[in-house]
């Protein structure tokens, strides 16, 4: 019986001692841990805008270069030399949510860069929607009337992308989720004049 307390009192003691631990790594990493998803989200937009930087001066080029609006509780990033528009956009994936980074021409259709930020999607099958290669075949494709990923994609259209080979789900909700995203974009976008 004494045996047992024992155990259960170093595990107790075992378990507090690694919580605390882990508790102020993290009360010491976070303000690190902000930065870095911070230059994250501007090297995804100057590498959308193709404007050279480095780590050590890319807050810097961030300011120069890009314009950050607050429109109706959205945020818009304006790249001033082209007018390019880039917007967060966010949804349910088929096993997580994917977040992103699309970018936009200044006509706000065309698309000129998609970043995944974030995807919990099988590896190999719906991950492929973080790809660069993947994505890289967004690029000119408008979103208007509605982005269409599917599997009967018409090269020839404005607005089609071939759907992941293998993951119609992933597909469907990337298309979704891309979709809302400009939708409510847009809205915020053309009342900016009003």
């Amino acid at each position: 019986m004494i045996q047992h307390l024992k155990l259960i009192l170093f595990v107790v003691i075992l378990g507090s001692v690694t919580s605390l631990l882990l508790l102020g790594m993290d009360n010491l990493t976070r303000e690190r841990i902000i930065a870095n998803e911070e230059a994250e989200i501007k090297a995804t937009l100057l590498n959308a805008y193709n404007i050279e930087y480095t780590y050590a001066d890319i807050h810097e080029i961030f300011d120069e270069h890009v314009q950050v609006l607050e429109i109706d509780g959205l945020t818009f990033y304006l790249e001033e030399d082209s007018g390019a528009v880039s917007f967060h956009f966010e949804g349910g994936g088929v096993w997580g949510p994917i977040t992103g980074i699309i970018t936009l021409e200044s006509d706000f259709e065309t698309i000129v860069a998609i970043a995944v930020l974030q995807q919990e999607e099988t590896p190999g099958l719906g991950g492929v929607v973080a790809e660069s290669q993947y994505l890289a075949k967004f690029v000119g494709v408008k979103m208007v009337p509605e982005l269409i990923i599917s599997k009967t994609a018409d090269p020839d259209a404005d607005n089609e992308v071939d759907a992941i080979t293998g993951a119609t789900r992933t597909s469907s909700a990337f298309r979704n989720i891309l979709n809302n995203a400009y939708a409510l974009h847009l809205d915020a976008w053309n009342s900016r004049n009003d």
